[in-house]
């Protein structure tokens, strides 16, 4: 499987490439602040476009939509959206595939209530729901509780060996895997639910005396 990663701009956004290299076939997940760019790079590795997603619905995220439509003649499917090819609603579960990779939604409510994580082959595309070292933003109520089990019912569950691809370069590195950020998000490592709020109530705390960035 081939996996381009490609920074976009705006807040260290990441967009990626995904591709069967033997069929040449792939998707693009969150062009965002450059689809040009990521068009061109598209065409210069000759893949045969199917789709385009984006993890949620968040400007920074959407803001190439237009553009990457005009450019590359498809509609960039989100959570909810109708997929145009099969007919049907982009919801937890909805699949499509893309050569020989099976390219699986999952949804992932926290951040925003329509984010998505994608699940391909041996890698995890997470948007803004799971960071590397971090996780998304969100309030103090229902919305991280969405995103606690979203990521502890969704996320953790898959296997340790599994990439871990995130919507902006945040965290220590741009990429990870399953099996590290259950053993080393400070997030991930919280007993329960009121733990793991507190911390995001005492984040700017705990980033200093941890000396994170």
């Amino acid at each position: 499987m081939l996996v381009k990663t490609i920074r976009t701009g705006g807040d260290r956004n990441l967009a990626y490439l995904v591709a069967d290299p033997t069929t040449a076939e792939g998707i693009i997940i969150d062009p965002s602040f450059s689809p040009q760019v990521v068009a061109r790079a598209a065409e210069e590795l000759r893949l045969d476009v199917r789709a385009v997603f984006c993890t949620h619905g968040h400007a920074d995220h959407t803001n190439g939509n237009r553009l990457i439509r005009r450019l590359l003649g498809i509609e960039p499917l989100l959570y909810g959206d109708t997929d145009p090819a099969s007919g049907e609603e982009i919801r937890h579960g909805f699949r499509i595939t893309v050569g020989d990779l099976a390219v699986e939604v999952l949804h992932t409510p926290g951040h925003t209530d329509d984010s998505i994580c994608l699940r391909i082959g041996d890698a995890v595309f997470t948007g803004d729901t799971l960071f590397v070292g971090k996780v998304g933003g969100t309030g103090f109520g229902d919305d991280a509780l969405a995103e606690y089990e979203s990521l502890h019912n969704r996320l953790m569950v898959l296997p340790d060996h599994i990439r871990v691809f995130p919507g902006h370069d945040y965290g220590v590195a741009p990429s990870s895997t399953i099996g590290a950020e259950r053993t080393t998000n400070p997030f991930l490592l919280q007993p329960d639910f009121e733990s793991f709020v507190h911390l995001k109530r005492t984040w700017s705390q705990y980033k200093l005396k941890h000396g994170i960035a």
